[in-house]
């Protein structure tokens, strides 16, 4: 590893890629919705079931519930998005 390369990934403009990775998923949001976040999200739990951290639920209505309540949010923030 080039120590050059770890000094420029440090001292990189943090606050820029901060802003940058917002408008990403603003201008998603914008065009597709929710669902780019919804995709995404999903793709974090099959990540996160293959390295078992994630389980079978055992109260599989209350899970349901709160699948659904985040996806409500979702929904609400891609519309605040799309108003922008």
């Amino acid at each position: 590893m080039d120590p050059n390369d770890l000094r420029a990934f440090a001292d990189r403009d943090w606050a820029s890629a901060a802003r940058a990775k917002q408008q990403y998923w603003v201008d998603c949001c914008q065009r597709d919705g929710s669902a780019p976040a919804r995709h995404a999200a999903t793709v974090l739990l099959e990540h996160a079931r293959r390295l078992g951290e994630v389980g079978p639920a055992d109260d599989r209505a209350g899970d349901f519930a709160h699948h659904v309540e985040i996806r409500d949010r979702l929904d609400r923030a891609a519309r605040a998005f799309a108003r922008r």
